[in-house]
């Protein structure tokens, strides 16, 4: 695991020095890669390749980075692990390749070199790489599957960059850090900004499961040379033509446990020690119970909170002392959250507003004092119907959508102004429930109704800042990622959204930043992609049957687990961050969002902020999340712009 960057100038007329710079880009990213460090410098066509390291797999100077085949002719700077490395050496070997070091780095390479870019299916990992090709002159950047590791690239006036943060960019003397509206539109709509698109402009996250190829005559092409689209629309099949009516729920759950033991064993591959982040809820729990099942000795690491509501620490001691591993657990107290805030900006150098990066970074820094690696249970809500909203917005959606003429009903609310609805809510409020939040609400049911299809139904229900509001505070519509899923049942159309967005654009990147600015590796043992292509052809009803979500995969750890130790509605892994700073948010936000600063920097309409602030001050139902992001994307700016 490590950090990367790099860049070829196309117009570069010496105007500042090749190494110099590429040294910078790199050692900005040290903090992810502690152990070593190179670059590789090309200075006739001002290319250029750096890297950090976190040693991992052989510990030697045997694998050290950038790295060239033995002609010199092939370049590769990568981030991750191929834990399958060495069934793709054996397999390299007997095409007579030989291998000085140990590495899963030299195996790409050389593979590489046998196979081209069809390599790239033999790996499972995490990875992402650049390749330089001398004899091609092609550069190559590679993200897998599922976007577990980043990979930023920025591309004007005939400069090409490329690195694992973007902080690296600002290194470079010809990077442009123009802010783009658009995509500050969407950060404050989802709480993060959707790939491929980046805060700034003409700068992008690579796709998960892309190439891009950039050659020297500045031709850029993209591959996508994986799609788990592919594997949920093949299941659809399957279960349109009866393929799984012959199967028995029982050889289903033993198929899915063989995939289940393989994926975790593969990622327990290091020559470090191996430790799991362990909430005591279902996916992590099995995690756990099938890693000792294999005889795996476990170290499980936990954070928990004296709030009752977040704190599911008491669960995770349970199941830890059922398995018998080395549990550690640490009460997080209200002064060691706050004391993170002011470091969001480094450690999320693009703005991320997930405030559960917070004790995300305190379990990992929890984690590092004992082991270099740590497994993380992500994904598996995505995977398994996992997310209470899957339940109450499919219904949601199949009761609105069965409502007759949905779009006569959106234009009679739009007829009535939802400061009016609210007024005369207020006045009735006795006939319906209490939401503090009915403007809202309102105005999301509206343009629910309006949209054509679940996708965009599924995104509006999920955006914290309405097309309404963003104009409100002077923002256009942000970018978004739509997608085609309609051939897919409610549920898979959820579970395929979230799994291409909200799984690599706020999870992943929360977890691979708090990881990686204390050097601790996270891994994701429910993301190889062999189990991901099967659970995705599974029918839903195994997924979500009777009301009970993830019911295959607790089926499984029912087995190893009691039912009482695990069984409790779903807890979303968080932390009381508005409820314990309530009154020192306050006076942050009246620091960051007051009318004079906002107005300066002209990015916002200081009029609208005011009155969104004042009423969070006066607690007029204002969504937490709003002035969370607001307030974020301040700090990030004070930083970075």
């Amino acid at each position: 695991m490590c950090r990367i960057a790099g860049f070829w100038d196309f117009h570069h007329n010496q105007r500042y020095d090749v190494e110099t710079t590429i040294r910078a880009m790199r050692d900005s990213l040290s903090h992810g890669g502690p152990d070593d460090a190179g670059v590789y410098a090309h200075r006739n066509i001002a290319l250029a390749l750096g890297h950090r390291r976190l040693s991992i797999l052989d510990l030697s100077p045997l694998g050290h980075q950038p790295m060239s085949n033995d002609r010199g002719t092939v370049w590769i700077t990568y981030n991750g692990e191929v834990y399958n490395f060495k069934e793709v050496r054996e397999e390299l070997i007997k095409k007579h390749y030989a291998f000085l070091s140990n590495s899963d780095t030299e195996v790409i390479l050389k593979a590489y070199e046998e196979w081209g870019l069809e390599s790239v299916q033999k790996f499972r990992g995490m990875f992402a790489f650049a390749l330089w090709d001398e004899n091609k002159q092609e550069l190559i950047l590679c993200r897998d599957r599922a976007g577990v590791k980043p990979l930023y690239w920025y591309y004007r006036d005939g400069l090409f960059l490329f690195a694992s943060e973007l902080k690296a960019f600002h290194k470079h003397p010809g990077f442009r850090k123009n802010l783009d509206e658009k995509a500050l539109a969407a950060f404050l709509r989802y709480g993060y900004v959707p790939t491929p698109h980046s805060i700034f402009k003409d700068t992008h996250k690579l796709e998960a499961g892309h190439f891009l190829i950039i050659n020297r005559t500045q031709n850029l092409k993209k591959i996508n040379y994986w799609d788990v689209k592919d594997y949920y629309s093949r299941g659809a099949e399957q279960e349109k033509n009866g393929y799984w009516k012959g199967r028995s729920e029982e050889d289903i759950a033993n198929e899915l446990e063989s995939y289940l033991r393989e994926s975790f064993n593969l990622r327990m591959v290091s020559d470090v020690p191996v430790g799991v982040f362990l909430s005591g809820g279902i996916d992590s729990s099995a995690v756990c119970a099938l890693l000792a099942q294999e005889g795996h000795k476990l170290k499980t690491f936990t954070i928990g909170f004296y709030e009752q509501d977040y704190n599911e620490a008491e669960y995770a001691r349970k199941v830890a002392t059922h398995l018998g591993t080395e549990h550690t657990e640490l009460y997080c107290t209200p002064q060691e959250a706050f004391n993170i805030i002011p470091k969001l900006p480094e450690l999320y150098d693009e703005p991320f507003g997930d405030p559960s990066g917070i004790p995300t970074h305190l379990v990992s820094q929890l984690a590092r004092k004992h082991v270099k690696v740590s497994l993380s249970a992500d994904g598996g809500d995505e995977l398994f119907c996992g997310y209470t909203r899957y339940e109450i917005v499919g219904d949601k959606i199949k009761t609105l959508t069965g409502l007759p003429f949905p779009h006569l009903i959106s234009k009679l609310l739009d007829a009535v102004n939802p400061d009016v609805a609210l007024a005369l809510y207020k006045k009735l409020s006795f006939l319906f429930p209490r939401y503090t939040n009915f403007r809202d609400r309102y105005i999301k049911l509206r343009n629910v109704l309006r949209a054509d299809s679940l996708s965009e139904q599924y995104r509006l229900a999920n955006s914290y800042f309405t097309d309404e509001d963003l104009v409100e505070i002077g923002l256009n519509a942000g970018h978004s990622a739509e997608l085609d899923a309609e051939s897919l049942d409610v549920f898979h159309q959820m579970m395929l959204i979230d799994f291409k967005t909200y799984l690599p654009d706020d999870i992943l990147v929360k977890v691979d930043r708090a990881t990686m600015a204390i050097a601790l590796e996270g891994r994701e043992p429910l993301l190889d992609h062999k189990l991901v292509e099967y659970v995705a052809g599974l029918p839903a009803a195994y997924k979500y049957k009777n009301g009970i979500q993830k019911y295959i995969l607790k089926k499984i750890l029912y087995k190893y687990v009691p039912k009482e130790l695990v069984d409790r509605p779903k807890q979303g892994f968080g932390m009381p961050v508005y409820e314990w700073f309530k009154n020192d948010l306050k006076n942050l936000y009246q620091e960051y969002l007051n009318h004079d600063r906002i107005k300066k920097e002209g990015i916002f309409n200081a009029a609208a902020v005011e009155r969104l602030l004042s009423d969070y001050v006066n607690d007029k139902g204002v969504n937490a999340h709003r002035l969370w992001f607001l307030f974020v994307f301040e700090l990030w700016r004070e930083k970075w712009l």
